[in-house]
């Protein structure tokens, strides 16, 4: 058997999303494969495999007590292989619960998961791996990433997508709708990888401490992604944007990623899920890489190079 779910980004409406904004969600010519194979023994031996082909988690499990037997961690920097073990075995804990079927045999399953991406990008490891597994499973993913952690579920619709989408909580239930997010000037936007990994738990938990009364940003922020899909020229668009950063920036009591690093940069740029880490959405020009490689960050991706 296999799986893949695509990798995502947030565009519009992060920490909002949470309270029911309507938000721009794109999924990413990056994401995670999920392989099944059957063995005889009752173990499930699982291995996860990055962007390099190398293998940097392996874990067996006891299939018949449900239990962990052993793990190994390839990592010099953060990580440890049994609490990953651990989240991993409540994640097939909770699908087995939704589906008492599931991994309910005699035998065994060796399981290999590829990232197309690096760890560090942030554009999903963890929502690609859940919905993967609700596949696998006959289980609803929203269901279980709800189950096992917290967060909107826009991953898990940019997983399961191929098309930008609107994505919006009502009544703590996933709309999702495909639109066509197609900008004429997407030559002049790029993904800049800021290579510092923010928790997005303790992005939320931040963002859930200074929210007052914002039914009103929730309402702003629901039109802005409206306006995002209906700007026709870089002009408006970069408007947006500025509007879009000093409304969150108001809330969760940050400034905007412009005025902490790049004050000085002449395009606009806009954090994309927990402010501060993983990846921003610069406007700009033929000039935009070596400015930001002058600044020290190198990984700039081109718009149609990110976008499924």
């Amino acid at each position: 058997m296999h799986f893949y779910s695509n990798g995502k980004l947030l565009l519009t409406g992060e920490y909002l999303v949470l309270e029911g904004a309507k938000a721009l969600a794109i999924p990413t010519k990056f994401g995670q494969d999920l392989e099944v194979i059957s063995i005889k023994e009752p173990q499930l031996i699982w291995g996860s495999f990055d962007n390099n082909g190398n293998c940097w988690f392996e874990a067996i499990f006891d299939l018949l007590k449900f239990r962990i037997i052993s793990t190994t961690f390839e990592s010099s920097t953060d990580g440890n292989a049994d609490k990953i073990a651990e989240t991993l075995l409540e994640i097939l804990s909770e699908a087995k619960r939704l589906n008492p079927n599931f991994l309910n045999s005699e035998s065994g399953f060796l399981v290999k998961t590829n990232l197309t991406f690096p760890r560090n990008w942030g554009l999903g490891s963890s929502s690609t791996l859940i919905n993967s597994i609700a596949s696998w499973a006959k289980v609803d993913a929203f269901q279980l990433l709800w189950n096992s952690f917290k967060g909107s579920g826009y991953d898990i619709a940019c997983a399961q997508n191929n098309t930008p989408i609107f994505y919006q909580l009502l009544n703590q239930k996933p709309v999702v709708e495909q639109v066509n997010f197609n900008p004429s000037f997407q030559e002049n936007l790029f993904f800049v990888y800021l290579n510092q990994k923010q928790d997005s738990k303790k992005g939320i938990a931040k963002f859930r401490e200074n929210k007052q009364q914002i039914q009103n940003e929730i309402n702003e922020i629901s039109t802005i992604s409206d306006e995002f899909l209906k700007a026709n020229n870089l002009k408006d668009f970069e408007k947006l944007i500025f509007e879009h950063e000093q409304i969150i920036s108001s809330i969760i009591k940050l400034k905007p990623i412009k005025q902490e690093l790049f004050s000085d940069y002449f395009g606009e740029i806009k954090s994309l899920g927990a402010w501060g880490g993983d990846f921003v959405l610069a406007t700009g020009n033929e000039k935009s890489n070596s400015y930001f490689e002058n600044k020290g960050f190198e990984t700039i991706l081109p718009y149609q190079k990110m976008i499924l």
